[in-house]
């Protein structure tokens, strides 16, 4: 049983809420968010309201304030609970919209993009099995978007504006 969570203030202080299932608006539970503890389960928080915005993947840990999620502000305010997945991991990259142009597989993680698939612009991707994160930048930084199995014919379709993405991994239950 997977459960989360949300202090409003730094280190665990402050008025609290657990959350044990998907929520689509967190606003009438807590203002701001500045530090979270994931006690079962992996997580998916949205910066706005039915699973829009900035996305933070969260394991089990404690999380003592925003910058220690790669946080660009103290605003969660939905979050759902990542599905247990133990089969295996398969996706197709291409550098053109609709899923043209040229196409890499990739069933691995990848530190940067660039150096495997000789693009820095991702604009579609077919998901074809597992969970993956897509990161803004190489080495697994910077912003986070959640893929689950499925096309995404626009980089918009997994909620970001801009196609560069520098690195990609797995979601596994240890990461």
């Amino acid at each position: 049983m997977g459960k989360i969570v949300f202090y409003e203030g730094r280190n665990y202080q402050g008025r609290h809420w657990e959350c044990s299932s998907d929520c689509m608006d967190t606003y009438r539970y807590f203002n701001g968010c500045n530090s979270i503890r994931v006690s079962g389960g992996y997580w998916v928080a949205y910066q706005k309201p039915h699973y829009m915005g900035y996305q933070y993947i969260l394991g089990p840990g404690d999380y003592p304030d925003y910058h220690s999620w790669m946080g660009f502000n103290n605003c969660i305010r939905s979050c759902q609970m990542f599905p247990p997945y133990r089969g295996s991991y398969r996706m197709r990259l291409y550098n053109r919209p609709d899923m043209m142009g040229h196409t890499m597989e990739f069933m691995d993680d990848c530190p940067n993009v660039y150096e495997r698939f000789h693009y820095r612009d991702i604009y579609s991707c077919n998901v074809m099995e597992g969970y993956w994160i897509f990161y803004e930048h190489p080495n697994y930084r910077g912003r986070q978007y959640f893929l689950r199995p499925g096309e995404y014919r626009s980089c918009g379709d997994w909620g970001c504006f801009n196609p560069m993405v520098g690195s990609f991994r797995r979601m596994r239950t240890s990461m």
